[in-house]
């Protein structure tokens, strides 16, 4: 451990957070925070957990920030130890703490022996997720998503607009200037959604840059893949990406990957873990509890052409969406085939979406008892009971 080079990289970190004067609404929610507790943020490569981490540090001259990567964690009990000690450190802040082996380990230490509050990344649910048993009592799981279309064109374009509320959109209320900005809609849906897109015109091959280190870094380390493991995770997604979503299953992936059933099965969650997929499971009883599979934004465009993944694309955002304000929702299956809408809103709402383009109408709906319906539209004008589908972009953030 070079302690005077630990000193020297964090103040290189604090000068680096003046280059991002605007905020996400979690720096609030994180500095705020009160309590014994440690706190994990969690969310994909490239959504800004690194600026956030920095940005804190910039603000609390009682912090400290350290990346966990190279030879940086090493020994991090007793780094922690001198910088609490020596240096009057009160926070500390820590980068991508999967890459540290045993780090759940050495959070339980700095947490029972140590008077010293942690806040830490990574992205790789799945690593926090399997030590839950260590940490459970000591952290709470902060997630960090990718950016809404209300901070998109904040962030973007310098458009400041007032969240919605899904009952603001079920009764038709909100401002004309909401639906204004309709036409940058696409380009969010292209990348923009990612705070790397702001320095970058073309997102797609940073994009593509970030599905490599996933893949072939962070998911073999934290599961344990071999090398030929990582191949078929890596043919898995591109089937996923290349397929229409109503084709996708445990069975057609098992088929098309050549791998057991049970593999498939193991794959979709570590993807999905990885902030890659979004596993949707159907509402009811009497149907087989395989999830619909769908994808995080924009990474199907990686494998198809926007136009021809614009209906998947489509349904990615509408779960995006959802997850990020934590809604709790499901897919509407049919048992038969028939057409059905797209998914079932848990709680009080009790909204069924159809998701689509400018076609799109109440045929979906038929047989359907739910006393709230809602038809989310691409590229149309409000009206019969029809929503801009951009607009489910302004939900607050809940989580």
């Amino acid at each position: 451990m070079d302690l005077n080079k630990l000193l020297s990289l964090n103040e290189l970190a604090r000068a680096d957070a003046t280059r991002y004067p605007k905020r996400r609404e979690a720096f609030s929610r994180l500095t705020a925070e009160t309590g014994r507790h440690f706190t994990g943020i969690i969310g994909p490569r490239g959504v800004g957990k690194t600026v956030l981490l920095r940005q804190i540090a910039a603000s609390q001259s009682d912090s400290f920030y350290l990346s966990l990567d190279g030879s940086a964690g090493e020994g991090l009990f007793e780094t922690a130890r001198l910088l609490r000690e020596r240096y009057k450190i009160k926070l500390l802040l820590l980068d991508e703490v999967h890459a540290l082996p045993d780090y759940a380990k050495a959070l339980k230490e700095i947490y029972d022996f140590l008077d010293l509050r942690v806040i830490f990344t990574s992205s790789m649910a799945l690593a926090l997720y399997d030590s839950a048993d260590d940490l459970s009592r000591r952290v709470q799981l902060f997630a960090l998503h990718p950016f809404s279309f209300r901070e998109y064109l904040f962030f973007a374009r310098d458009i400041a607009l007032p969240a919605l509320t899904l009952e603001d959109l079920a009764s038709g209320r909100w401002m004309a200037e909401h639906l204004r900005h309709e036409h940058r809609f696409e380009s969010y849906l292209k990348g923009g959604l990612f705070p790397l897109g702001l320095e970058e015109p073309d997102v797609l091959p940073l994009l593509a840059n970030v599905r490599q280190k996933i893949l072939q870094q962070d998911i073999p380390i934290v599961a344990g893949l071999p090398p030929a493991e990582v191949a078929a995770l890596e043919k898995t997604l591109a089937f996923i990406g290349r397929s229409p979503v109503d084709g996708i299953n445990y069975s057609s992936v098992s088929r098309n990957v050549g791998v057991t059933k049970y593999k498939a099965e193991e794959y979709l969650r570590l993807l999905e873990r990885a902030f890659v997929l979004h596993l949707v499971f159907p509402a009811g009883t009497n149907v087989m509890r395989e999830p619909k599979v769908l994808m995080g934004l924009p990474y199907r465009l990686l494998y198809r052409e926007y136009g021809e993944a614009l209906g998947a694309l489509r349904e990615d955002f509408v779960a995006e969406t959802l997850r990020r304000s934590a809604i709790p929702f499901h897919y509407l299956k049919s048992t038969r085939g028939a057409k059905t809408p797209d998914f079932l809103l848990e709680g009080p709402s009790g909204i069924v979406l159809e998701v689509g383009g400018p076609g799109k109408g109440r045929r979906q709906f038929k047989g359907i008892t739910a006393g709230r319906k809602l038809i989310l539209v691409h590229g149309t004008e409000p009206g019969n009971g029809r929503c801009p589908l951009s607009l489910l972009g302004f939900l607050g953030d809940q989580t």
